[in-house]
């Protein structure tokens, strides 16, 4: 008896089904999905990996995808026509291989652009953090998509321009006061493969500065880092690089029963493991958040700009454009910054003045913005694009 019980066990063990890629789930039709991944030189196996990744991605339904390491633009618009529902964007290969897929039916993309892009941040930022303007239950977000310096000792040297702790180190900075400077009451989101750990000593650690300034940013994985490495999304070292931090705007969202943060364990639903993951696909684990993001989010926001009304037009506009205010009395000025936080105009305003046509001159074509400022305060913040398009 007790071995017929054993062979029972036995092929009642091998008939369970397995578990395949098909099997695999994270978005929901109520909750907002963003999901940072290194898919390491994409298609690090042709075909075969195109094939694992659009399998992968329609398993996991997620809204937002934003990727590092595509190596080829074609294999990656091969990706995005197999995808069911899905759109994408990649500048160019040579560029540096940021990319992002999307839902078209839920996001709304409104703008793409780079930053730190020039000569002088090459050291700090090999790649060029992408930022994406999108929409989605009519919400806007900025996502920003990053692929930080790789690779060091462990130890941060500081003032050592070659050290690449210090490089990750002053780009966080550098991210961090941009994202102050231009947008601080924006519902903002930093993510990618920003190759460090969270859980390194404060000496040596390169986000702790952000992880100081707690009541402006949180990182969402942050319990992930500092717990047991199984849940790591680099597993060949093992460390966990990949990271998604959220601005004070989207903590309550955070904070709600239905926010989940994970690595998705892809390895675990395929035959071959980690191995067959590895040589398929990639050597990193996707990392997912997912928010429920509804009609409240940044209300305060939204009241404190309508009540000033800040407005332009045209907006995108090629050379000129007026800028209406309601009538505020007390040192009004308007100051204008491109990207990087730089003040490219000032203007002081007379009392009763509810208007001002602003000439872009010699700037380039991008995003800027425009602050409105009383008694030394910001009042308002309103995004304008100059465009020779």
């Amino acid at each position: 008896m007790k071995y017929l019980l054993k062979v029972a066990l036995f092929f009642s063990y091998f008939l369970v089904p397995a578990q395949s890629i098909n099997n695999l789930y994270f978005g929901t039709e109520d909750t907002f999905e963003i999901m940072t991944w290194n898919i390491e030189s994409f298609p690090k196996n042709g075909q075969t990996t195109i094939d694992y990744t659009s399998q992968i991605i329609e398993a996991l339904d997620v809204d937002f995808i934003a990727i590092q390491e595509i190596n080829n633009e074609t294999n990656f618009n091969q990706l995005k026509t197999d995808l069911t529902n899905y759109s994408g964007f990649i500048e160019s290969t040579d560029y540096d291989g940021l990319a992002f897929l999307y839902k078209t039916n839920t996001i709304q993309i409104n703008y793409v652009y780079r930053i730190f892009e020039t000569s002088d941040y090459w050291n700090t930022f090999p790649r060029a953090p992408m930022v994406i303007d999108i929409t989605y239950n009519n919400q806007q977000l900025f996502i920003i998509n990053n692929h930080l310096k790789c690779c060091g000792d462990g130890y941060l040297d500081s003032g050592n321009t070659a050290d690449e702790e210090y490089r990750r180190y002053q780009a966080l900075n550098l991210l961090k006061s941009y994202i102050d400077t231009n947008l601080a009451n924006e519902n903002v989101i930093l993510l990618g493969d920003l190759n460090d750990s969270l859980s390194d000593s404060e000496s040596n650690n390169v986000f702790q500065n952000l992880i100081d300034d707690s009541s402006n940013y949180f990182f969402t994985d942050y319990n992930i880092a500092n717990g047991v490495n199984t849940e790591w999304s680099y597993p060949s070292w093992p460390s966990h690089l990949d990271h998604i931090l959220i601005t004070n705007e989207l903590f309550d969202e955070f904070q709600l029963p239905s926010a989940t943060i994970e690595t998705i364990k892809i390895d675990n639903y395929l035959s071959g493991g980690f191995s067959e993951y590895d040589e398929n696909v990639s050597d990193h684990r996707p990392v997912a958040l997912k928010l429920t993001i509804d009609s409240n989010l940044g209300i305060n926001n939204l009241v404190k700009n309508e009540s000033v009304n800040l407005t332009n037009y045209p907006n995108p506009f090629n050379y000129e454009t007026t800028f209406s205010f309601k009538n505020t009395t007390g040192n009004v000025e308007i100051l204008i910054y491109n990207t990087l936080g730089q003040i490219v105009y000032t203007s002081p305003f007379i009392n009763g003045q509810t208007k001002f046509k602003w000439k872009s001159k010699n700037l380039s074509n991008g995003v800027y913005y425009a602050k409105l400022v009383l008694d030394k305060k910001e009042i308002a913040t309103r995004k304008i694009l100059v465009s020779s398009n």
